[in-house]
Order: structure tokens, then C-alpha cells, then sequence
């Protein structure tokens, strides 16, 4: 209990002055009844948290507090992202009688039954949202991708090798789990977030919840502490990655995404949201220190798929801007400058020995473990090319690693594997329609409303970053929350723009441009 007490007083030392300096920014995108709603309830949570002796007392003080947050709050989508990563991802499986389980409980999960189904509900019953019935291309690509997982059954790999055969009540809980999970997360914010207000309220608050985790992971990475890892040990959750990861002697931090990975992609597409609502930011100061307190958090994850993910959102977002040869010249400039600053640091060397192929990784026993994954990924592919194989991994057994588990470290090879192409295409074409979707609107707009146009613009990028960065990782709780989370706000906002006509002025300036 001590360790777990001095854990959460670091925490709050922390986290209160992040609190106190974002407020006023935020403020330009939030109203102050729910930013300190949000902050509130993120305090009493961590404090509740690191307190509990269990999950359940835990759960029992959470879920009335997230039902009358999410009730009260004018945008539970935004009210979610807040509390997302308030703690790690801490499963726990539902006593059941009569039968051998139910279905685990987490934050996760909380935070869907007590704001999320009920925001949906609300939404049915409104008159004024006239997209809530409305199913897009999109809609049925994401619930085809959950049917195609129901038919296809693959079964859990579990330590002692068992193969679980499906039952109608494994497919019951299944789908439910597949709404509760994802539909519902993906329905709500893609509904929800109707106005630009919304969306861009949305990204306020998961932006303050990142720039919180970003410098506890910086504390935790210096101090060689996770600081969040006394809550699992005290609930007796066995999470996995939640251990003491090193890269180049440096603690890569994870707070509580569960994983240093997860953490990275999370600060990554923070720093695209960050990227539109800094120019809301009139003075210089503020837009640095928070970019620097971002990509401090981001460096210190030493995860090099999410530094990847956050480079191509930068680069994707700087060269859809107006001008952008001339900005993306500048920006390019001072990353050099900045990266040769930072090589004469130990932070620069511990860096740059991360990276793949010139670091001292490059020999490492990760890329190798990568290589054999890909070229047997590969092969198995091949003989089951259309569905998959759904007993793929009883075929790798060889690639097992010494925390017991096959990690397939590509979610492309991981959907492909199991779903086949069918699986593939119906995993990843919404994420390409609504990114040339906003692709398109963005550009149409751009002249006409500059400030939405941005909005589209980092949409987009994040995007496409998260395509690039799921090469790189397998997607876990928090990984796949965001994916879908990201893809609900670009499908709102190819909605709204849509709705949006086009002047003859703004045309005629277009075709000027264009010619």
C-alpha cells in the first residue's frame, strides 16, 4: 500500500501543474464546466485507482461517476477520451454461475456500458441528428468486418496448447463483445461529434490526457519506475507487456497504455490533434513547451513504429497545407537542426542506437524474430489465401517467445492470417475511403474555410500514420480503440464537409490555383 501511495503522490505532483497550464488553452476549445468536469473525475479515478485493494471497489465508486459524467457533459465523446488511459488495462472476468465465464471487465468496457451505450440510446431517440440512421459504406465495412470474425472462429492460444472448439454461447458473447468493444466506440463518435465544435473537442480533451501521460512517462523512463504497474500487482492482474522493457539501457516508459508501443502510437496521433489546435495558440511559448512535452513522452517509449507514425503525420500534414513545399522546407530544416542538437545529448545516443538498421538494434534479436515472423507469415498465407487459416498459430509454434506468446508484431499479417484477403479488405478499406474522403474535402475546402480544411488535413494524416504504424504492431486494447476512435471522428468530418457547398468565388479562386 505504501509503494502504491507514494506512486500516486508522484502522479499528482505531476499531473496537477500539466492540468493547470493546458486550462487556459483549452478553454479556446472546450467549455470550463467540462474541461473541469473531465479533470475531476480523472482525479477522483487515479486516486481511486492507486486506493482500491480490487478492481470491483474500483468499479463500484467508477460507474456512477462515468454515468453521471457522460450525462452531464455536452460531448461524451470528448468526456471518454479524457478518461480513456486513466488507468491501465486491468481485465477481470465477471463471477458467473452455472457456466465458466461470461466475459473480463475493464476501464475500457466501464466506460462503454455506463457513457457510451447511453449516449447511443440518446442519439436514437434524438430528432435532431438526422446521420444517426443513416448507415454509410463505412458502417457496413465495420460490421462486416465483426460478422466475418463471429463465422471465422479463431481460438485463443492458450498456454497448454488447448484448441477451443466455438459454441453458440462463445458467438453470443462474441458479438456482444464486438459491440460493446468497437461498434458502439465507433457509432457514438461518429454520430456524436455532428458539429466542428464537437470534433474539435473531441481531440481537445484526448489531447490533454496525452500531454498528462507524456510527462509521467518521461518520470517514469528517468526514474526507472512504472508507475502505474502497482495498481495491476495490487489486483492481482497479470497484463501482458506490463513489465520492465529495455532498449539501449533505457526504461521505454508505458504509463498506462500497457505497453510501451501502445503509449507511443497514443502521444503520436496526439501530436497530429495537436498540430490543428496549436494554431489556435496566438503566443509562441505555449505551442513549444507542449510540443516539446509531447515528443519528450514519445522519445522516451523508445517504440520505433509509433516515431515512424508520428513522422508521416507531420510530413502528410505539412504537404497537404497551402504552400506546402516552402513549409515542408522549413520544417525539415529545423528537424535537422533539432536532431543534431539533441546526437551530442545521452538521450541522442540511446536514440539513435533504437534504430533499426544503423543503431546498435540493428543486429538485434527483435528484427530477426521480425524477419522469420514475415517470411512464415507469408508462406502460411499463401496456402489459405481467401479466409485465412484459423489454426495459423499452431503452425508457428517454433516462433514462440520466452514470454510464452507468438507475437505477430504486424496487424496486416495478423488480420491476413487468420481472415485471409476478404478479412484484409474488409479490416482496411474503411480507413482508405475516409481517408481520401477527407482528403478530398479538405483540398475542396481549402480556400473557402481554411480553418476546417486543417481539421481535415490532420485527420487524414493521422490516418494514414495509423496505417503505417499497425505495419509496425499488433493492435492492442488501447491500439484498437484509437483506430476505431479516429475513424469515427474522419467520418464525421467528410459528413459535415459534404454538406458543405462549394462558393463560385472559392471555385473560381481554385481553378486560378490549380491553373
Amino acid at each position: 500500500m505504501s509503494l502504491r501511495f507514494t506512486a500516486l503522490i508522484y502522479v499528482l505532483l505531476i499531473a496537477t501543474p500539466v492540468f493547470l497550464y493546458l486550462k487556459p488553452i483549452v478553454l479556446r476549445f472546450t467549455s470550463e464546466a467540462d474541461y473541469l468536469r473531465r479533470r475531476n473525475v480523472w482525479f477522483v479515478l487515479t486516486a481511486t485507482g492507486f486506493l482500491s485493494p480490487s478492481f470491483w471497489l474500483f468499479a463500484l465508486v467508477a460507474a456512477p461517476l462515468l454515468f453521471w459524467g457522460g450525462r452531464k457533459d455536452s460531448n461524451p465523446v470528448a468526456f471518454y477520451l479524457m478518461l480513456m488511459q486513466v488507468i491501465p488495462d486491468t481485465p477481470v472476468q465477471i463471477p458467473t454461475v452455472g457456466i465458466n465465464e461470461l466475459f473480463a471487465l475493464n476501464l475500457y468496457r466501464l466506460l462503454s456500458f455506463f457513457v457510451l451505450i447511453p449516449a447511443a440510446v440518446r442519439l436514437r431517440r434524438a430528432t435532431e441528428h438526422p446521420a444517426v440512421r443513416e448507415f454509410t459504406t463505412t458502417d457496413w465495412l465495420v460490421l462486416g468486418f465483426g460478422a466475418l470474425q463471429l463465422f471465422l472462429y479463431v481460438p485463443p492460444d492458450l498456454p497448454n496448447h488447448q484448441i477451443l472448439h466455438n459454441s453458440a454461447t462463445n458467438i453470443i458473447r462474441q458479438a456482444l463483445l464486438f459491440y460493446v468493444d468497437v461498434y458502439v466506440l465507433y457509432y457514438v463518435v461518429s454520430r456524436y461529434c455532428s458539429t466542428r465544435q464537437a470534433v474539435v473537442d473531441a481531440m481537445a480533451s484526448f489531447f490533454v490526457a496525452c500531454a498528462v501521460l507524456a510527462p509521467l512517462a518521461v518520470f517514469e523512463s528517468v526514474r526507472h519506475w512504472l508507475l502505474y504497474l502497482n495498481i495491476s500487482v495490487a489486483w492481482d492482474v497479470p497484463v501482458w507487456g506490463s513489465n520492465y522493457l529495455l532498449r539501449a539501457h533505457a526504461l521505454r516508459a508505458q504509463v498506462t497504455a500497457g505497453h510501451s508501443i501502445a503509449l507511443g502510437y497514443l502521444l503520436a496521433v496526439a501530436l497530429g490533434f495537436w498540430l490543428h489546435l496549436s494554431a489556435r495558440v496566438p503566443r509562441r511559448v505555449p505551442r513549444i513547451a507542449i510540443t516539446t512535452l509531447l515528443v519528450s513522452g514519445l522519445v522516451v517509449t523508445y517504440a520505433r513504429g509509433p516515431w515512424l507514425a508520428a513522422v508521416v503525420i507531420y510530413v502528410l500534414f505539412t504537404a497537404l497545407r497551402p504552400h506546402a513545399f516552402t513549409k515542408a522546407f522549413q520544417a525539415t530544416i529545423g528537424a535537422l537542426l533539432v536532431t543534431w542538437g539533441i546526437s551530442f545529448t545521452a538521450v541522442g545516443e540511446r536514440i539513435f542506437n533504437s534504430l533499426p538498421f544503423i543503431g546498435a538494434a540493428a543486429e538485434s534479436e527483435s528484427a530477426v524474430y521480425r524477419q522469420r515472423l514475415a517470411a512464415r507469415a507469408w508462406q502460411l498465407f499463401q496456402e489459405h489465401p481467401l479466409f485465412g487459416d484459423q489454426l495459423a498459430v499452431q503452425k508457428m509454434e517454433d516462433l514462440r517467445q520466452g514470454e510464452g506468446i507468438i507475437d505477430l508484431v504486424n496487424t496486416y499479417a495478423q488480420v491476413a492470417l487468420f481472415y485471409g484477403i476478404v478479412g484484409l479488405a474488409l479490416f482496411i478499406t474503411p480507413v482508405l475511403v475516409v481517408f481520401f474522403g477527407a482528403v478530398r474535402q479538405a483540398k475542396r475546402l481549402q480556400s473557402q474555410d481554411p480553418d476546417f480544411s486543417s481539421l481535415g488535413n490532420t485527420l487524414a494524416a493521422c490516418e494514414f500514420g495509423t496505417l503505417v504504424f499497425i505495419a509496425t504492431a499488433s493492435l492492442n486494447a488501447a491500439n484498437t480503440n484509437l483506430f476505431y476512435i479516429l475513424l469515427g471522428l474522419t467520418v464525421a468530418f467528410v459528413r459535415m464537409a459534404r454538406a458543405i457547398p462549394t462558393t463560385v468565388r472559392a471555385a473560381e479562386e481554385q481553378m486560378l490555383q490549380q491553373s
